[in-house]
């Protein structure tokens, strides 16, 4: 799967690499030299970062299914015990 940002995520993305560059390294980095950097990490690293994300969704899903039978489990073949509770069953 082809990770893909919006025109505008990806603009913020390039100026974010440039100004890494220029804060944090010993020369400045261009734009278009920043644009490949950006579709380098998409292409080779994004799915990895991808995919840890899914694993992470699927897990907590994954939970809340099994948490599903404690929160609306009905207890079965009740009523007797219910009335009997109430005091409305005949002796």
């Amino acid at each position: 799967m082809t990770i893909e940002l919006s025109k505008e995520d990806r603009a913020q993305a390039v100026a974010s690499i440039e100004r890494y560059f220029q804060e944090n390294m010993e020369e400045r980095i261009g734009n278009i030299a920043a644009t490949g950097l950006l579709g380098y990490f998409l292409e080779e690293i994004g799915p990895c970062i991808y995919n840890k994300a899914v694993a992470d969704v699927q897990g907590r899903l994954q939970a809340r299914v099994s948490e599903i039978d404690f929160e609306i489990h009905e207890e079965e073949f009740s009523y007797w015990r219910r009335v009997a509770k109430q005091g409305k069953a005949k002796p």
